[in-house]
């Protein structure tokens, strides 16, 4: 008789090979058919809500894989919080104004011929182009499993967002803090436009530097030395600070007499070839103070200031030249000393003529028209000056000097600073930065030091300079009167957010001045009339900063129920410190009177195996070979192997990227499925409503392994509840390799194939087996979103026909300490025993375990405890026999012989009572009877 047939051998349709490239779509078009957020949503309506607000990405390009893993990362709290009974709506959205859509779409039309410059023209492009990528990128967050309201998703350049956006500045108008001013901004030459803080990247970059005489007035011969990086910023030099604490050197060198710094007085002679420099007196800072300078170019003079808070002794001469139009430091002491804020720079970046100075006092006209934007790392603008300086023999030194400098974001290029008439928001309105300071303090951060990083960059952040000169945007409701002084009025600004709303913010530039100021001038309006509308746009960060407003306090499905505006957390990358984190506490606390969230999480950049970020700006451009997309990652491997690979990163600091380390994980997730696979295949004739057996009928293996994975849940809860998903990947993993299926599963093969089909042993592993499933289909389902639901579908009794309509239920089994402490013993054991089979194996005295006899021998409790647990120990080392023998030595031996008896032809152990039963003789007689319990008579 052919004996295979009576086996209970596994049976299941779920399949070993993951094939995910082919069955995530599948699994996303059932998700999709069957309306799985919704029903989602349904299921938790009434339940406590808990809101994670989507940070907005720009709708341009493809999915990045570093803003794949941060939407990873919400999904992954987001399908947590839903399974513990929250409900936990998650509404997308896309940032879709700003520099980098603007500056593609030009860039794409003047490549097709395109030579249009009209906002109308620009502005459709724009939106355009941005629908374009928000499809994109909304299918390829879909692809990666993260569930959410995509259907209805915000975008900040639709009109109810616009009008929101125009009523929160209202109140900042309102309130005075909006200002109209000319000071130093950051300006990108070739986009044309201001920048924000957040907008700006530090990189090394070889400046030109240069050491220059100024000539002091009435001492002829003696001149002050300064040092300057920036060397196009020297025609519009107006002052010169010192630092009063600084004691001065006066050297003779030949017939010249030059004044700087005592302590750096070396490394200037050096560099400028002072060998016999004599030093004649010294000088302290303040002695300088009524004297005059000549200009090394120019036909005028400047003053001498004290600058002790910037002027320092770590490089330069001790002297800091001072252009108020050129630098923040420099205009603040230019506004304090009375200066012009003199900025001869146009929106080009070349040099010009302006009405700051009397004309004689200006830069020498052959300088006119050179730009300061740098080719190959030099500018038309420094030769120009440089030139000047060695005409005038003004120019004592010239070298390359590498630093950090601000670049801007999109274009890659070197930003320079401007002073150029703006509008600003007033940090240090009525103690707005303290108030934003206080804020702070009662939000969590995680990890901490995101805390002191906001901290710092709300503490040195200068006044916001909102205003933009671009055409994608939303408008600046202000207006101009006929001595071009501006108007802008809290009433205007709202009735603005108004029309806005009804035709879309492109009626800014489809109306004339005259139309818009008669359609939103104030019934009662007495100041001056307008003459002209502002071209200016509002600052992308306004734009997203806004969304406690016109997305949290608007979505009835995510409106805070204390604060209507207030969510429960933000999530994003650690640059958003400076960037969406700041800016929606500004705004918020302004316009709202709180922070718009209670929580912030912050993950690190995604870098590659040399630890270099990788970043979305570089897609598509040639020579960067450095796989980017999500799309190229998932093509490759699946989602949910991205998804796990998230998971297994402590994404609160910078994650490398790798084939390698993708690898690891991929065999990882195979450990996993394979576990739910022989898990379900055992599970094909069971049935948890009639079969289960109750608790207190398991037995001591399955108690055990049960009180295991009731520790397990506990820790990765917490892990969870800590967003601490890597604790969570280990944990799993570790328990599914070694507790569950390295010893679990292998142990109970034995009981589960051969005992009889309704053994109470075998029921009651079964029933382990489908708590085991169903709770690791739990546990992985915020993680493995396409598996997790996967292996649900083949769960027996399943009561809900998705794994994410699931509540978590704990299994909450735990046995008694005296229990857990035998069989810490038993494991103990079974640990010193292994060894020993191995060895037997290599000396080839037996081939398999189920060959050997093993005896412990000894006394103690111990043996007690092996005595008292001698069946289950066997089982745990799955050997045919085993004897316990008390002595008088305390000591425990294990021996070890093969096993006495024959092997039985269905469950291959070594018995002594095989063929006891006659119409079986191949069989030990409990593989008889159940052969005679499984064949009909």
């Amino acid at each position: 008789m052919d004996y295979k047939n009576t086996l209970n051998l596994p049976q299941t349709d779920f399949p070993m090979k993951a094939d995910l490239i082919k069955r995530e779509p599948e699994r996303l078009r059932k998700w999709d058919a069957a309306g799985l957020y919704a029903a989602i949503q349904a299921r938790r309506a009434g339940a406590e809500k808990f809101v994670l607000h989507d940070g907005p990405p720009f709708a341009n390009g493809e999915v990045h894989i570093g803003t794949a893993l941060n939407k990873i990362l919400k999904d992954i709290i987001i399908k947590y919080k839903t399974l513990r009974g929250f409900h936990a709506p998650y509404v997308p959205g896309w940032d879709c104004h700003g520099l980098p859509i603007e500056f593609k779409v030009m860039q794409d039309m003047r490549k097709a011929g395109n030579s249009a410059t009209d906002a109308a023209s620009i502005r459709q492009a724009c939106e355009t182009y941005a629908r374009k990528y928000i499809d994109l990128q909304r299918a390829q967050f879909q692809r990666l499993g993260v569930l959410g309201d995509w259907a209805n998703p915000y975008l900040t350049f639709a009109k109810e967002y616009e009008a929101d956006e125009l009523r929160l500045f209202a109140g900042l108008v309102e309130q005075g803090m909006v200002y109209r001013g000319k000071k130093p901004v950051y300006w990108s030459i070739p986009c044309r436009t201001a920048l924000a803080e957040a907008e700006v990247e530090y990189k090394d970059h070889v400046s030109q530097s240069v050491y220059v005489k100024f000539p002091l007035v009435g001492h002829p011969g003696t001149s002050v030395v300064i040092w300057t990086t920036t060397p196009w910023t020297l025609p519009a030099n107006l002052a010169v600070a010192y630092n009063s604490t600084f004691h001065y050197s006066l050297v003779l060198v030949g017939r010249e007499q030059y004044i700087v710094s005592a302590l750096l007085l070396p490394a200037i002679a050096a560099k400028c070839g002072w060998q016999d420099y004599q030093i004649v007196r010294s000088l302290e800072g303040g002695h300088l103070a009524q004297m005059e300078y000549q200009h090394p170019f120019c036909r005028r003079t400047g003053k001498f200031f004290k600058g002790d808070s910037f002027v320092d002794n770590t490089a330069g001469t001790g002297f800091v030249h001072i252009a108020p139009g050129h630098g923040l430091e420099d205009y603040h002491l230019g506004i304090e000393q009375g200066l012009p804020v003199y900025s001869p720079v146009d929106d080009d970046g070349k040099f010009v003529h302006t009405s700051d100075l009397p004309a004689e006092q200006q830069m020498p006209a052959e300088m006119l028209g050179r730009s300061v934007g740098e080719k190959h790392g030099k500018s038309e603008a420094n030769e120009a000056v440089l030139h000047e300086l060695r005409a005038r023999q003004t120019l004592l030194h010239q070298e390359n000097y590498t630093h950090s400098y601000p670049h801007c974001w999109r274009s890659k290029t070197p930003i320079i600073f401007r002073a150029m008439a703006q509008w600003f928001i007033k940090i240090d309105h009525a103690g707005f930065r303290d108030r934003a300071l206080a804020e702070i303090q009662r939000v969590h951060w995680v990890p901490e030091w995101g805390r002191s990083r906001i901290e710092a960059a709300v503490k040195g952040r200068p006044d916001w300079c909102i205003s933009r000169q671009r055409t994608w945007g939303v408008p600046i409701p202000a207006f101009y009167d006929a001595s071009g002084n501006p108007i802008l009025d809290p009433r205007i600004v709202r009735n603005a957010a108004d029309l806005f709303e009804q035709h879309g913010s492109n009626v800014w530039f489809e109306r004339s001045a005259a139309e818009l100021w008669a359609a939103l001038q104030p019934a009662d309006w007495t100041g001056p009339a307008s003459v002209a509308k502002s071209n200016d746009t509002l600052d992308v960060w306004i734009d997203s900063g806004s969304s406690s407003r016109a997305v949290i306090a608007r979505r009835p499905e995510i409106r805070g129920a204390g604060h209507p505006f207030q969510c429960d957390m933000y999530l994003e990358g650690s640059d958003q410190h400076r960037g969406w984190f700041q800016s929606s506490l500004l705004l918020s606390l302004a316009g709202n009177g709180a922070a718009p969230y209670r929580t912030v999480l912050t993950h690190g950049f995604m870098v590659d195996a040399d630890r270099e970020k990788i970043s979305k700006s570089q897609q598509g451009q040639g020579g960067y070979e450095k796989p980017q997309t999500a799309e190229a990652y998932v093509k490759k491997w699946g989602a949910d192997i991205i998804r796990l690979w998230v998971a297994s990163q402590d994404f609160r600091n910078d994650i490398i990227v790798s084939e390698e380390r993708i690898q690891t994980v991929a065999e990882t997730y195979r450990v996993l499925r394979n576990a739910l696979r022989y898990e379900l295949a055992n599970l094909a004739d069971f049935d948890p409503a009639a079969q289960a057996v109750p608790d207190g009928q398991l037995t001591g293996l399955d108690r055990w392994i049960l009180d295991e994975f009731s520790q397990l849940e506990r820790d990765v809860l917490a892990a969870y509840d800590r967003h601490e998903f890597h604790v969570v990947y280990q944990r799993v993993s570790q328990f599914v390799a070694v507790e569950l299926s390295a010893l679990y599963h292998d142990v109970v093969k034995d009981r589960l194939y051969t005992d009889p089909a309704n053994a109470p042993r075998r029921r009651s592993t079964q029933t382990a087996l489908y708590r085991l499933v169903t709770g690791l289909c739990r546990l992985l389902s915020p993680i493995l979103a396409f598996t997790a639901d996967e292996a649900w579908e083949f769960v027996p009794g399943r009561t809900v026909p998705s794994v994410h309509l699931l509540t978590w239920e704990p299994l909450g089994f735990e046995r008694p300490e005296d229990e857990r402490a035998a069989w810490r013993t038993l494991l103990e054991l079974r640990e010193r025993a292994l060894p020993e089979l191995e060895k037997a194996r290599q000396a080839k005295s037996i081939g398999k375990a189920l060959e050997a006899k093993l005896t412990f021998a000894g006394a103690g409790p111990e043996l007690a405890t092996a005595q008292a647990h001698r069946e289950s120990l066997r089982e745990l080392l799955n050997v045919s026999q085993l004897e316990i023998q008390p002595t008088a030595e305390a000591a425990l031996t294990i021996s070890l012989a093969r096993a006495a008896g024959e092997k039985c032809g269905r469950c291959w152990h070594w018995e002594t009572h095989v063929g006891v039963d006659a119409g079986h003789p191949t069989l030990c007689a409990r593989c008889a009877q159940a052969v005679r319990e499984s064949v009909p008579a």
